[in-house]
């Protein structure tokens, strides 16, 4: 039996659209996937490429402690430690540029959410001159250091980098200035 030339042009027809089905079906699947995976995985982050990128859109960021010979300080999620910059004033930062690029600060999209050892009520933020929120602990914005590359890594604690001195910060909110050794067996407190 032969195929007429209507039947051959019908067959071709519904093999096109077959064929754009199953292109929508495809590009639909890989659009969702790419959505739960949080889109195009944009976040807000330091200028520094090793720093810790911080708080993707949505997520909160966590503030925790870690102990070492200087005492106990505050640390990130990624377990590094976090200072206070003593140029800066109650709930406002004046590092930028090339400071910001040195000392990335902890930004969040959201709000800074307290592990073990950290009080809530001191966490807060302020809006840097970006318009991106920084993270505070008792008024101070805290920053990350760039040559501070893992846990128990705190080669910032003193510098007078751009100016003043930099410290870490105690879960009370003051400014840590006594001298460490920085180890990479300094002790989480918080789980980080």
């Amino acid at each position: 039996m032969q195929a007429s030339k209507w039947d051959l042009i019908m067959f071709d027809s519904w093999k096109k659209a077959r064929i754009g089905i199953g292109s929508v079906t495809a590009i639909a699947a890989v659009a969702t996937v790419v959505a739960a995976c949080g889109g195009n995985g944009s976040s807000a982050s330091s200028a520094a490429g090793n720093a810790p990128a911080s708080a993707k859109a949505g997520a909160a960021v966590s503030v925790g402690t870690a102990s070492s010979s200087a005492g106990t300080y505050l640390v990130g999620a990624s377990g590094r430690p976090l200072y206070l910059w003593v140029a800066d004033s109650h709930n406002k930062s004046v590092c930028g540029g090339a400071c910001a690029a040195a000392w990335p600060p902890l930004t969040t999209k959201s709000a800074a959410v307290a592990a073990t050892g950290v009080t809530m009520s001191q966490l807060g933020t302020t809006a840097r001159s970006d318009g991106v929120k920084q993270v505070t602990y008792d008024g101070h914005p805290l920053y990350y250091f760039a040559g501070d590359t893992s846990k128990g890594s705190f080669t910032g604690q003193g510098s007078t980098e751009f100016g003043a001195k930099w410290w870490l910060v105690a879960p009370t909110g003051a400014a840590i200035t006594k001298a460490a050794t920085s180890t990479a067996a300094s002790s989480p407190v918080a789980g980080y």
